[in-house]
């Protein structure tokens, strides 16, 4: 495919029709479980599965057969998982747009044994959290676990290409056949071979490996250096990270003298700040991350 909403869209097509010819789902019946705070993209089935009304509001009426619980919360999705209609449970393993929430130690695992157990598909939805960026190949790999879907995009290129891809085994993936799905540029030969150069060089110049090294002097440098009264929380894995930023303080505003100071950073929420620095940076580079970090959060203090 080309982005990954696309991806996420074949996922959700491939958990459907698995759930009718591989379950035995009646027809039309099918449900797919999300969490709430999830982002996978702008097009109509993103927006039905999502609870922000930013994303939703006034593009209604939406996709039936989605159901929402919420994030990290096994209960919640074992609960769901008993209606015989579900076919899917789609979820991030770190989530991105909600400001680089991070689960329970341990979630991910439940979610396999409970998509095991409920003969329920366990979609990863690895579009930004895959590909080195939270220190693995895929974020799921710190938990040990094999979903039956992954959708990847973003980092496919190297960002330089629109290129997404859905994997599955062929149990799933072969329920589609030839002509049954497809996209306008998707697998054109361009994008194809920009994203095996990408793989390459992923694998080549370790860079999940130093995601994972330079993603945890990070986190710890910032939370020695930062003052909690105005960040309380610095959290993330790899290089895909988040500074907290107390109620009194606008992380726009902060992102602002930040991008003034040569550091481009992304607010959300209106308290958090999402730092995803290029997975090819050097100690070098980081160092002058922290110190202009560091020098901004200090300046806030200083003016209040």
């Amino acid at each position: 495919m080309n982005t990954g909403v696309e991806a996420g869209e074949t996922a959700c097509k491939l958990a459907r029709r698995w759930g009718y010819r591989v379950k035995n789902i009646p027809d039309n019946e099918a449900v797919i479980v999300f969490a709430e705070g999830n982002f996978w993209g702008r097009t109509l089935s993103a927006i039905s599965a999502s609870t922000d009304p930013v994303s939703y509001e006034a593009f209604g009426p939406y996709m039936p057969g989605f159901h929402v619980i919420p994030y990290n919360n096994l209960a919640a999705l074992e609960e769901a998982c008993k209606h015989p209609n579900v076919c899917a449970f789609m979820v991030e393993p770190i989530q991105g747009e909600a400001g680089i929430l991070v689960p329970d130690e341990g979630y991910l695992r439940g979610v396999r044994d409970i998509c095991t157990r409920y003969n329920v598909l366990f979609v990863a939805d690895e579009i930004q959290t895959g590909l080195g960026r939270t220190g693995r190949r895929l974020c799921c790999d710190h938990d040990g676990v094999r979903p039956d879907i992954v959708t990847l995009g973003k980092a496919l290129s190297g960002g330089f290409l629109p290129v997404s891809a859905v994997l599955a085994d062929n149990e799933v993936m072969n329920e589609i056949k030839p002509g049954e799905h497809g996209s306008t540029y998707g697998g054109n030969p361009l994008a194809c071979q920009v994203a095996m150069a990408a793989l390459d060089v992923l694998e080549e110049e370790g860079l999940s490996e130093r995601s994972e090294r330079l993603g945890q002097r990070l986190r710890q440098e910032l939370r020695a250096q930062l003052p909690a009264d105005i960040v309380p929380c610095v959290r993330g894995k790899g290089l895909m990270n988040a500074l907290v930023i107390a109620p009194e303080y606008d992380a726009w505003e902060v992102c602002l003298q930040l991008k003034d100071a040569g550091l481009l950073a992304k607010p959300t929420h209106g308290d958090i700040i999402r730092l995803a620095p290029p997975l090819v940076m050097t100690d070098d580079q980081l160092t002058t991350c922290v110190r202009i970090i560091a020098d901004t959060i200090a300046s806030f203090k200083k003016s209040h």
